[in-house]
């Protein structure tokens, strides 16, 4: 098992990756070509657009990523490819890919899940890393408290209602005409802010649910209010304030559930885990409470192929040429 090669393909937004994964967590290689220059114009990603992005670089992306890993493609036992959540047109040039190359192989085709991809990230940054562990799933279109107690075995213990962190960070970011992506923007003029400059209103969820939507009203009532009287906007501190609401919200939910189902470990995923506040946040929390605290390097952190592979590999089922794309799947 830990010979087995893995190519990971993952195409489910505006990156078209690929990886080589050795066993479970020896990452021989991780090719990432990123569309965000071709997208920045136009304030966000346009589906079509990157669908067909994504065919121009699909396999001289997978060439890359066999040859940097040193390894010839027929060397490649199996293939694990994003087959949701995403965008369908984007998702179904992965999975055709995918799927061709698994057939002229003759070799196993994985059909991994997205969210469950980016916690596996964790195992390939942190290898001494094991379940059992509660894990805070943040990025552009999803909010979530997971609990894994195996490889294979998750609950899902609440998720956002509305609107993701990281949707919420991309619209404050476009009305504040901050270029796209809006997330690392944000944190970068957060951190020339006052937090306590303005206040916010803390999201109210029962459970572990969450909730953004109003903080994000919020915000924009600010602005538009302030615009209005003609009053000056500190940008720093709308951002630096905004953030800290978004970020507290997200570490008292995680550590209340980290205490009640008594899990020592707290793992951080997805695009939004690359903010730096709450990554120190988090951090500073959990060292407080004696919590051991895991975080992926940053260019695991966005999407790619290396975690779709580590996650590829420890899955015990595989796919048949009837796979295809699930744009709104869920964990």
């Amino acid at each position: 098992m830990e010979n087995i090669l893995t190519l990971g393909i993952e195409t489910s937004c505006d990156e078209t990756a690929a990886a080589v994964l050795r066993g479970g967590r020896e990452l021989l290689s991780n090719i990432i070509s990123t569309q965000i220059p071709l997208h920045q114009k136009f304030g966000g990603v346009v589906p079509e657009i990157a669908s067909r992005k994504h065919i121009v670089n699909i396999m001289p992306v997978i060439d890359e990523a066999i040859n940097k890993a040193g390894v010839n493609l027929r060397e490649i036992n199996q293939i694990a490819v994003t087959k949701g959540p995403g965008l369908a047109g984007a998702l179904l040039v992965g999975l055709s890919a995918a799927k061709s190359l698994a057939y002229a192989l003759k070799i196993p085709l994985i059909a991994v899940n997205h969210l469950e991809g980016h916690i596996f990230a964790n195992f390939l940054s942190s290898p001494k890393l094991e379940p059992p562990f509660l894990s805070l799933v943040v990025s552009g279109g999803h909010t979530a408290l997971i609990k894994m107690t195996d490889y294979n075995r998750f609950e899902l213990l609440g998720q956002s209602r509305d609107d993701a962190a990281g949707e919420a960070f991309d619209k404050i970011a476009r009305v504040m005409g901050l270029p796209y992506p809006g997330g690392p923007e944000i944190d970068k003029l957060a951190k020339c802010g006052n937090s306590d400059a303005v206040t916010f209103p803390h999201p109210k969820v029962i459970g572990y649910d969450f909730s953004f939507s109003g903080l994000k009203s919020a915000v924009l009532n600010y602005l538009n209010t302030a615009q209005m009287k003609g009053e000056e906007i500190n940008s720093a501190d709308v951002a630096a304030s905004f953030q800290k609401t978004v970020v507290d919200a997200l570490t008292e939910k995680t550590l209340a559930a980290a205490e009640e189902f008594k899990l020592d470990k707290i793992v951080l995923a997805g695009g939004v885990a690359a903010n730096s506040s709450l990554e120190k946040n988090l951090r500073e929390a959990c060292d407080l409470r004696g919590l051991e605290f895991f975080y992926p390097t940053k260019i695991l952190c966005t999407d790619n192929a290396a975690m779709i592979a580590c996650r590829g590999f420890y899955q015990k089922t595989f796919a048949d040429s009837t796979l295809n794309a699930v744009p709104n799947l869920g964990l």
